[in-house]
C-alpha cells in the first residue's frame, strides 16, 4: 500500500530532524520537509495553508483557533526557551530589577507572538508588573506580522505602538529610543549594530546594554521550580481537510515525533561540540536544575503549561474566551 505523501515544514530541531531527514518514519507516512525561520513558516501557513503539516506558534494557534481556522495541533512542543531572560535593557532607564519596568518602552518583535506571551504573563504573575503598566512597542510591520494573518488589533488599555520601520528593536535599544527590549541573543545585538537606516551605532552605546537576569541558570532553576515546566514556543499543527480526510495520521504523526525525540536524547551526550570543553558538566547541571527531559510531550505531561498559557492568552486580550485542549489537539492525542 503507498505512503500518504505530506508537505512539513519547519525549522531546524534536533529533536524533530531525524523525522524531517527519513532516520525515523511515521508510519504510513511520506515526509517531503522544507527548512524554514519561524517567522517565514508561520506567516506563510496563516495566510496561505500552503503545508499539510506545519511548525507553528503556540501563541498565535490560540489566536487563529479561536477564530475557528481550519487547523489541529499535535502534543508536541521541541522548543522552549526562558524568554523573560532574553530581555536587555539600557542603563540610562534606571532599570535594575524587573519589578522596575513598571511604565518603561519595552520592545518585542511581534506583540502576539508567544515570546511576547510569556514575557508579559511572567511580569505580571511573578514580578507584578502589569501588561497595562508597561508602553509595548513592536518591530513587525502589519504586513509581515502574524499578526496581519489573524487579524489582529491591540487589545482595549493597552499602550501600543510600532517601532519605525527604518529602525529594529537592536538600534532603538542602543538609541535609549526603549529601555528594554527582547532580544534572544548577544549575538543578535553585537550583529546588527548597523540597523536599516544605515545608521552605525557606536562601542559606547553597546556598553551601556545589560541583560534583565544576569543569572539566567538560576532565573531558570527558579521558574522551573516553581511552575514546574519550562515556557513552550511552538508546537505543530495538520492542516484541518488533511486531517478529516485522513484521521489516523495524527497518533501516527504524534509516534513519530516521540522517536524522533528519543534518537535526539539517545546522542545528546555524543553530540555536544568538542569545542565546548565543560558540555558534560553543563549537561549534568541543566540535568539537576530542570530534569533529564525538559521537553516533554502529550496533554498529561504538559497540562500545567497549557492551563497557563491558554489563560495567560486570555487574560491578555488575544483569546476571547480560555480555549480547552478538546479544542485545541487531535482527539487521537487527547488521553495521552
Amino acid at each position: 500500500m503507498p505512503k500518504l505523501t505530506l508537505g512539513f515544514i519547519s525549522a531546524f530541531n534536533e529533536r524533530v530532524d531525524p523525522l524531517m531527514d527519513g532516520t525515523v518514519k511515521a508510519e504510513g507516512i511520506e515526509l517531503i520537509p522544507t527548512y524554514s525561520h519561524p517567522a517565514e513558516t508561520f506567516w506563510r501557513q496563516l495566510k496561505f495553508k500552503e503545508f499539510e503539516v506545519a511548525e507553528m506558534s503556540m501563541s498565535s494557534f490560540l489566536i487563529a483557533k479561536s477564530q475557528g481556522s481550519d487547523m489541529v495541533a499535535l502534543p508536541v512542543f521541541p522548543s522552549r526557551r526562558l524568554f523573560q531572560t532574553e530581555l536587555s535593557y539600557h542603563v540610562d532607564s534606571g532599570i535594575t530589577k524587573p519589578g522596575d519596568l513598571a511604565g518603561k518602552k519595552l520592545g518585542v518583535a511581534e506583540y502576539q507572538q508567544t515570546a511576547a506571551l510569556w514575557i508579559r504573563g511572567i511580569l505580571e504573575h511573578d514580578f507584578g508588573v502589569s501588561q497595562y503598566n508597561i508602553h509595548w512597542h513592536m518591530e513587525r510591520s502589519e504586513e509581515m506580522s502574524h499578526g496581519g494573518a489573524t487579524g489582529f488589533k491591540p487589545p482595549a488599555g493597552i499602550s501600543f505602538n510600532r517601532i519605525a520601520a527604518n529602525k529594529s528593536l537592536v538600534s532603538t535599544l542602543l538609541g535609549n529610543e526603549l529601555d528594554v527590549a527582547h532580544v534572544a541573543s548577544p549575538f543578535v545585538l553585537q550583529a546588527n549594530t548597523l540597523d536599516r537606516s544605515s545608521r552605525i551605532v557606536g562601542k559606547n552605546d553597546w556598553s551601556k546594554i545589560r541583560p534583565l537576569f544576569p543569572d539566567r541558570m538560576m532565573e531558570g532553576e527558579r521558574f522551573f521550580k516553581n511552575h514546574g515546566f519550562l515556557p513552550v514556543n511552538h508546537t505543530y499543527i495538520i492542516r484541518g481537510d488533511i486531517y478529516r480526510k485522513y484521521p489516523w495520521i495524527a497518533f501516527n504523526l504524534y509516534s513519530g515525533f516521540v522517536k524522533a525525540k528519543a534518537l535526539a536524547r539517545q546522542k545528546l551526550a555524543d553530540s555536544i561540540p568538542s569545542a565546548l570543553f565543560f558540555g558534560p558538566e553543563y549537561l549534568a547541571m541543566t540535568r539537576r536544575l530542570i530534569g533529564d527531559d525538559p521537553f516533554p510531550y502529550g496533554i498529561k505531561a504538559n497540562q500545567a503549561m497549557l492551563d497557563t498559557i491558554t489563560s495567560y492568552s486570555h487574560e491578555q486580550g488575544l483569546t476571547p474566551r480560555q480555549m480547552k485542549p478538546e479544542e485545541l489537539f487531535a482527539e487521537q492525542t487527547l488521553s495521552l
